[in-house]
């Protein structure tokens, strides 16, 4: 059974994506607000801290950053690599659906503090952005709500090809590179001295 994670800010069409990927014969693995969310609509779910054995940390600080997630998306599609991710009890990860906390609309805000636009910089995320486009070869990486009905539409007919798994690789790519580019600015402006 294909397994994706789920792990989004936005939560915009990831129920109905969520929904189309069950439909599909697709496991769900979720991470705090998206899995209460997938299972208030009636969707099986997979917590992330169930999954890896590992609770969420430092007040949701710590969610996915797990050998268990990065390894099920790193993982080659070779025989070797697969063993020994079920040896640990884990396996492949084929799908992650994932965005990222507002940092630029957070620091946009008037009046917001230093310790908010910190708290606004997304680590795990950009970390499975980075995991699943990396290794597009056998991931499919959906970073905006706007991929998630063209990526139903290909796996509804037999998967997603690889052109479109390298195009949403080079969109995580890019996300993460202005996501840092926004932050790098941002703390270059606050410096003291």
């Amino acid at each position: 059974m294909p397994k994706a994670i789920l792990s989004v800010h936005d939560k915009t069409g990831v129920v109905e994506f969520a929904r189309g990927l069950v439909d599909l014969g697709w496991a769900l693995l979720a991470s705090g607000g998206t899995a209460r969310l997938l299972r208030e609509n009636g969707l099986p779910v997979i917590e992330v801290a169930d999954y890896t054995g590992s609770p969420e940390i430092l007040g949701g600080r710590v969610k996915t950053l797990h050998p268990a997630v990065h390894g099920g998306l790193l993982a080659r599609p070779t025989d070797a690599d697969h063993q020994e991710l079920l040896a640990l009890g884990w396996d492949y990860i084929d799908l992650v659906a994932v965005n990222l906390y507002p940092f630029e609309q957070t620091v946009a805000r008037p009046g917001v503090t230093y310790a908010e636009a910190i708290e606004n910089i997304d680590i795990g995320g950009v970390t499975l952005i980075r995991a699943a486009a990396k290794n597009h070869e056998r991931v499919t990486l959906v970073c905006d709500p706007a991929d998630y009905a063209e990526v139903l539409a290909a796996l509804r007919t037999g998967g997603v090809p690889f052109a479109l798994r390298q195009r949403l690789a080079v969109k995580g790519f890019q996300t993460t590179a202005r996501y840092d580019a926004a932050i790098a600015d941002y703390l270059s402006a606050q410096e003291t001295g």
